[in-house]
């Protein structure tokens, strides 16, 4: 584990993409920060993939967009289907933005870009940092973690950001509720190689009475790799290769999509749940320890980024000697923008995992009927992209 300072401006609880880019944008604003991270790396796996124009926008003052272009799948169109039938298309093109399009790109590739511009930026994060607890004061915080070894370590800080996860240990320490709640049925995460009927500039919402798949395109230099996410009652442990064919074939029945290969795959259960409050003293929270919900649109990594881009400029600002009723702004601004997007994926959720015929019918009649309305599928994209929430 790195040597860490006894003190620090800002101590960054957590190091996936909303703790570094808010790290970053300190960083920037010359402040001292530290990243204190349990884990030994960064991710190693997929599972957020979706990079959404808003997000590409705030990273652009970064440099950082760049990089996740020249590596990530550009696609630019949303489909909904029922079966073989398609319900709605929806075209990010002509969207007010430089970036009319979604960016595919493995998590664990987005995470790897952030940690290289951080490091320019000066930071290194600190691993193998399990927080147990902090205090505050009204001079500071002072944060306790144990290393690898299990030794009992503290730095102290001016302000604290809690960027650890669902989880969260600063958002539980600093007393701050997380409303909300979870859904029942489980969820299916894979990674595959296989053939698809559809082309690979388009990510499809695929409803069927099993439940609601997702099927999206993943950067390769084989045309063949794909991410799979699917609701079921209960996910197994383990989700072998004809375990995920069976999910392909029952909800895209007649497609001749066969599965080659897993890539990765995983299970997880998924909450929607949005923090009481952002801050409590010179304690605040962003990306996942601030809101959770349906991986439905993949908004959450980019809610995150984008929390991480506005607290940065807020809290730079803080230690630079502007009044710390500016960092109020924070939740005023972002917290609402978390209830919009728990409520905007609660809704296509429930509404793509309906089972009852009758229901399915209505649905797909309203649809369809909708997406041949202009302004309706530029709303959508519109809110699918973000920049809602500019």
């Amino acid at each position: 584990m790195n040597a860490v300072p006894a003190t620090a401006q800002v101590v960054i609880v957590g190091a996936g993409p909303a703790g570094m880019t808010a790290g970053i944008a300190l960083a920037d604003a010359g402040v001292d920060v530290v990243l204190l991270d349990r884990l030994a790396e960064g991710a190693n796996t997929s599972r957020a993939v979706v990079v959404h124009a808003r997000t590409l926008e705030v990273l652009e003052e970064f440099g950082v967009t760049e990089r996740l272009l020249e590596q990530g799948l550009v696609v630019p169109n949303f489909v909904m289907r029922d079966g073989d039938r398609t319900l709605a298309r929806v075209s990010f093109a002509g969207l007010p933005t430089e970036h009319p399009y979604t960016v595919m790109l493995g998590q664990e590739s987005t995470e790897a870009i952030l940690l290289a511009r951080l490091e320019k930026a000066g930071v290194r994060v600190v691993r193998h940092a399990e927080v147990t607890g902090l205090t505050q004061d009204a001079d500071g915080v002072t944060v306790t973690f144990t290393d690898a070894d299990g030794v009992a370590n503290s730095v102290r800080a001016e302000w604290v950001i809690g960027a650890d996860g669902m989880h969260s240990k600063v958002r539980e320490a600093a007393g701050i509720g997380f409303t909300g709640a979870t859904y029942p049925e489980s969820f299916v995460l894979a990674d595959v190689r296989m053939t698809w009927p559809e082309p690979r500039d388009e990510v499809c919402l695929q409803l069927s009475p099993e439940g609601v798949t997702v099927i999206a395109p993943l950067p390769d230099a084989r045309p063949d790799r794909f991410r799979i996410v699917a609701t079921v009652a209960e996910a197994p442990e383990h989700q072998d290769l004809a375990y995920v064919q069976g999910l392909v074939d029952a909800r895209r029945p007649g497609a001749h999509a066969k599965v080659e290969e897993i890539i990765w795959s995983s299970r997880f259960r998924v909450h929607h749940r949005v923090a009481d409050h952002y801050r409590a003293g010179r304690v605040l929270l962003a990306g996942d320890a601030a809101h959770v919900h349906s991986p439905a649109g993949g908004q959450g990594m980019n809610t995150g980024i984008q929390d991480a881009v506005v607290l940065g400029r807020l809290l730079a600002a803080v230690v630079a000697g502007a009044p710390a009723s500016l960092l109020d702004d924070y939740e005023t601004t972002r917290r609402p923008v978390a209830l919009g997007v728990v409520a905007f994926t609660d809704r296509v959720t429930r509404m793509a995992t309906l089972r009852a015929r009758p229901a399915r019918m209505i649905r797909n009649l309203v649809i369809s009927t909708l997406a041949r309305i202009p302004a309706f599928r530029f709303k959508l994209a519109f809110q699918l992209s973000e920049l809602a929430n500019r």
